[in-house]
């Protein structure tokens, strides 16, 4: 088995958003009781973040956006957007968010830790350059794929986001630069209203955006398919050297804000995808970030089996979720999907 490297901390409880908020603190101390729990410590193993800089920060955000959030720290309560709340200490939980990011994508070129799931909050992939909104005050993933192209020249990143939500901030962020390629499932039209199947890129990023929007309903066979017969293929042919997961929660069959049908054993067969991909391309340099997943419960038991997944100590069988020769939805839109993208990558 593997030891996953997991960054957690105190500060990331720290960021109050109001009551009845579904993005709470809550939702990281089952995760920590999680982790303390019975045979878990073999399984991982703890690491410290850091505070981004400003400079870091400015990699993808505007230094009017950085001010705009800076200004809220120890202040009771400041609204960024209608569903996006500050407390004193959500300028300090949000720097160390993308640092969290920052300190995994150094430890991962430097070679000493792989996979790492940076267990934080506040969220990040709906960050725009110039404005906090969905609950996302700093792009933690996009901040740290600029960073690993600007500190230790990546020039192949593949951000993959698994939330129920299109990552419209990470898209904008390289919508026009193939050094990342961004490849989203999400649960469409619904929030934020980007992701459509026509949204590839522009100018050298043409093609190196891939939405792959989905109805209602969609469960494990159907994700996992996507990941198999659409980004494997397409990561196959772009060979990357990190690999970075917007990881949200959101698509659990109970999650209260979504309407997808994903168990934590279709959790963690994402998992398994994404981390054989990082292994065979980029030297096994694999890193999730936390996003949605507002099911208490459902959000503990599947970022748990996506952990057990990664380590090794999970034995799921991938063969149930292979196409049966019936047909299903999901083949349809494989195929819509495949047939925008071929034009620019062997499908």
């Amino acid at each position: 088995m593997n030891r996953v490297g997991i960054v957690r901390d105190a500060v990331y409880l720290s960021h109050r958003t109001g009551s009845f908020h579904p993005e709470c603190p809550e939702r990281l101390e089952v995760l920590y009781s999680m982790l303390d729990g019975a045979g878990m410590d073999k399984i991982h193993v703890p690491l410290e973040t850091r505070k981004a800089e400003r400079d870091e920060i400015t990699l993808v955000h505007s230094d009017r956006h950085f001010g705009h959030v800076a200004a809220t720290a120890g202040v009771p309560q400041s609204y960024l957007d209608a569903d996006t709340q500050t407390s004193e200490q959500s300028f300090d939980a949000a720097l160390c968010a993308a640092g969290a990011v920052l300190r995994g994508v150094d430890l991962l070129m430097a070679g000493e830790c792989s996979p790492i799931f940076a267990l934080v909050r506040p969220p990040g992939h709906h960050a725009e350059h110039d404005r906090a909104m969905g609950f996302c005050l700093f792009n933690n993933i996009a901040i740290g794929a600029r960073y690993a192209i600007e500190k230790h020249d990546l020039k192949r990143i593949v951000v993959v986001d698994w939330d129920l939500h299109h990552g419209n901030g990470t898209q904008h962020a390289f919508y026009d630069d193939n050094r990342v390629l961004y490849f989203s499932t999400h649960q469409y039209p619904y929030y934020p209203g980007t992701g459509d199947l026509s949204e590839t890129g522009q100018g050298s990023g043409t093609g190196y955006t891939v939405n792959v929007p989905l109805p209602v309903g969609m469960g494990d066979r159907d994700f996992y398919r996507v990941f198999r017969e659409v980004l494997e293929p397409i990561v196959n042919a772009y060979r990357p050297e990190l690999v970075l997961v917007s990881a949200g929660f959101d698509t659990y069959f109970n999650d209260p804000l979504g309407g997808m049908a994903v168990t934590p054993e279709g959790f963690a067969s994402l998992a398994g995808a994404v981390q054989a991909m990082a292994q065979r391309h980029a030297d096994g340099r694999l890193l999730l970030a936390l996003e949605g997943g507002y099911h208490l419960e459902g959000l503990r038991q599947s970022v748990k089996a996506v952990i057990e997944q990664l380590a090794g100590a999970a034995h799921i069988d991938m063969k149930r979720f292979e196409p049966n020769g019936e047909v299903h939805l999901i083949d349809r839109i494989i195929e819509e999907v495949k047939k925008e993208q071929r034009e620019f990558w062997p499908l």
